[in-house]
């Protein structure tokens, strides 16, 4: 009960800071993201959306290198989105991976490497000051059932290792008060990302192995504002 409550809590806090509006200009605790270089060519990682009796919303989300290193080229494939009164449907990574038992809630907030948070929202004209993980904040919200986009993403690795990497992260499709709709994990499907704690894929190409599972980064979408983790905080600690 005291996880549903602080679950509310969260939920109320996110939608009114999906109302605020653009400030331009607004950057992270730790600055603007940088632009991710070195990327190992040919390396893809792919979140399939779960055949789920919840939701009629398949599909799938790739990450591949751009050819020149530079970035990760995503290709998304989306279909069954729910009535369109609920959108204009957003796209996250997020945070943590999806545990076996398929709760979105679990993967707590949005990739934040630069401790943005979540508001003022996204500015698209300023990728670089936006978090890392807020695909629909940079290249736009879901509008249309089946939807498809592509895009190269400057600010994500395909590199084990530094924050920006999204291979052992999760998608999550929401509604645009944020209701966690469908989420999936994102897995190695082709080329050669090592790690001496991770996944490898083999000579033929196939893979092996498990992606290391990240830390969780509170300093995310969910502390978005001081004021707001504090009131969460509170909340937490009144109700344990």
């Amino acid at each position: 009960m005291y996880l549903a409550v602080l679950a509310t809590a969260l939920t109320g806090l996110a939608v009114a800071d999906a109302a605020a509006p653009i400030v331009p200009g607004t950057t992270g605790q730790l600055g603007d993201a940088a632009v991710v270089q070195g990327n190992p060519v040919g390396v893809t990682y792919t979140a399939v959306l779960p055949d789920s009796p919840t939701t009629d919303i398949r599909g799938s989300i790739a990450g591949t290198t751009n050819a020149n290193g530079t970035g990760v080229n995503f290709n998304i494939n989306l279909s069954g989105l729910p009535d369109p009164s609920l959108g204009p449907f957003l796209y996250h990574i997020h945070d943590q991976p999806v545990p076996t038992n398929g709760n979105c809630t679990a993967t707590l907030a949005h990739q934040d490497p630069y401790v943005r948070g979540e508001v003022p929202p996204c500015d698209p004209t300023q990728p670089q000051t936006c978090q890392s993980g807020d695909l629909a904040g940079k290249h736009g919200n879901i509008t249309t059932s089946p939807f498809q986009i592509s895009f190269l993403e400057l600010y994500l690795s395909t590199v084990q290792g530094p924050a920006s990497f999204f291979g052992n992260r999760s998608i999550v499709i929401h509604t645009s008060n944020t209701t966690r709709l469908t989420c999936a994990n994102f897995t190695l499907t082709s080329g050669n990302s090592t790690s001496s704690n991770g996944t490898a894929p083999n000579s033929n190409g196939t893979v092996t192995g498990t992606n290391p599972v990240p830390s969780p980064f509170t300093a995310g979408a969910a502390a978005a504002i001081v004021s707001a983790g504090a009131i969460v905080a509170g909340l937490a600690a009144f109700l344990l």
